[in-house]
């Protein structure tokens, strides 16, 4: 697209040295058309009949939002049942171009050099929620006729963009039915997951069977899981798929107002990160996939440069063998008793048997215990958990995050560790009223000192390579990325 007056974005690509790659943004799909689409999708992998079940199952098929009766429940309804307030005022902006380049794939294209943006990743909008269908024969069905859809709207303009394939993570065998259909099958090369699946907590599901809706336990594929999910993570790894886990906290703890969406929405995304990442971590997950790249997107990077510190934190004071000395260490019951006499009060020498009681055999260890919490990891010393949580996790910001300076600081950050942030716009929701000023607006983090010209590279560029192409090096071929994508690796791949 030929410029009259280049935007601001536009002239700040143009003095780069480097490309700069979108991994979030978000299309808008025109449900009219693409219901109908969509449903004929539905009946090609399914049949009629399924296209029946679909077509019953209504809202919730099209736009996968349960929240979405809090709009014709009245007010004393919605605090009765504790309905969350959804999204609203959805629509970023009234320009007609930008409204419209969020659902027209043809106009998102031809208006990338006046984004300033030479490749972009994309997510759906009202659709992300598929993946996520209680039935599972509606899940499936959906999800592969969902990416199906989108590997043919897209397909024409895969030199600039491509969107993401929705992969159904209720089970690891069918997460990597759909993981295979949609690289080998589809073509597709870049995979989403929710952050977590929501599970019945046995005792709850078994005797009060209808309560099971209002108590739920989160499963984030790593900790505690109902499965195995290390195959997904091998079929990852072996297909080149670089998984972004795009899923927030709204409506789950305390992010459940009934009348204030910015108090569900504010924390959300980075509490489904940092729930996933320290599940995965804490299994072991990244030792025994060092290859495996995950991204979790629109929660900034804050959390991460928290959690990786903490992480230390807790493994030099609770590691294996600190925890055998505690669980092992004896009291001197004797002594203990003898200074409680002296120096407690009445209340506490009226109470000295039950006193001694607490503390006579708490030299035994406690039966079968799980002493070692890191053991899944391997942990030797300190360092090694900058080896086994810096390479794999990617976190996707937004231009305006200001926390990005922790991310890139690696003066604070333990081991001189840099967080791989990485350039997500969420270009086509609110929060991006202006598509056009979003790489402008990302380079004032270089004016306001917050980042190094090196950092912003990495924030909008490098990071992304790392991401995608270190998982998949043909991830840029064919694309106006190829060639620095190609040089960057060859010095900064892991």
């Amino acid at each position: 697209m030929a410029l009259a007056s280049p935007s601001k974005s536009a002239q700040r690509r143009a003095r780069l040295n480097h490309p700069v790659v979108d991994i979030d943004g978000h299309f808008s799909e025109m449900l009219p058309v693409f219901k109908d689409y969509y449903l004929d999708y539905v009946k090609k992998v399914g049949g009629t009949d399924m296209l029946k079940r679909f077509e019953a199952a209504g809202d919730l098929t099209y736009n996968g939002r349960v929240v979405s009766k809090w709009y014709s429940q009245t007010p004393e309804e919605r605090r009765d049942n504790w309905t969350t307030r959804p999204p609203w005022g959805g629509n970023p902006t009234r320009d007609v171009m930008d409204v419209a380049a969020s659902f027209l794939p043809k106009l998102m294209h031809e208006r990338m050099d006046e984004m300033g943006i030479d490749y972009m990743v994309l997510f759906p909008g009202s659709t992300i929620s598929m993946v996520s269908l209680n039935n599972e024969e509606l899940r499936r069905v959906g999800s592969r006729a969902l990416n199906s859809y989108h590997a043919e709207v897209y397909g024409p303009y895969k030199d600039r963009m491509t969107p993401v394939a929705a992969i159904p993570m209720r089970t690891p065998e069918e997460a990597i039915d759909e993981l295979e259909y949609a690289i080998n099958e589809l073509g597709l090369k870049a995979a989403m997951i929710n952050g977590y699946e929501r599970r019945p907590i046995p005792r709850v599901e078994r005797e009060y069977p209808k309560m099971t809706r209002y108590s739920m336990r989160l499963d984030t594929y790593g900790l505690d899981s109902d499965y195995d999910y290390d195959p997904v993570w091998a079929k990852c790894v072996e297909l080149g798929v670089a998984l972004s886990a795009h899923g927030g906290m709204m409506g789950i703890g305390v992010r459940r107002s009934i009348s204030n969406y910015v108090y569900n929405h504010i924390g959300g995304f980075s509490a489904a990160g940092e729930a996933e990442c320290k599940s995965l971590f804490l299994a072991g997950v990244t030792q025994r996939f060092r290859k495996l790249h995950i991204g979790f997107m629109e929660g900034g990077v804050d959390w991460a440069c928290k959690l990786y510190a903490e992480l230390i934190g807790h493994w030099e004071k609770r590691n294996g063998k600190k925890m055998a000395e505690v669980n092992l260490a004896p009291v001197d019951v004797g002594a203990l008793m003898d200074t409680v006499a002296k120096y407690g009060d009445d209340s506490m020498k009226a109470h000295m048997p039950e006193i001694e009681a607490m503390f006579t055999g708490r030299g035994t260890p406690v039966a079968d215990p799980i002493i070692d919490e890191f053991k899944a990891c391997k942990i030797e010393r300190a360092e090694d958990i900058k080896n086994l949580f810096e390479p794999n996790f990617y976190y996707g910001c937004e231009a305006d995050d200001p926390t990005l300076a922790w991310a890139f600081n690696s003066k604070l950050n333990p081991f001189g560790a840099k967080m791989r942030a990485m350039l997500g716009s969420d270009i086509g929701h609110w929060d991006v009223p202006d598509v056009t000023a979003v790489i402008e607006e990302a380079y004032e983090n270089v004016e306001k000192e917050i980042l190094s010209e090196e950092d912003f590279r990495d924030f909008v560029f490098g990071n992304a390579v790392r991401f995608y192409a270190g998982a998949n090096p043909n991830f840029f071929k064919g694309t106006p990325v190829e060639a620095a994508a190609v040089e960057h690796l060859k010095t900064h791949g892991d």
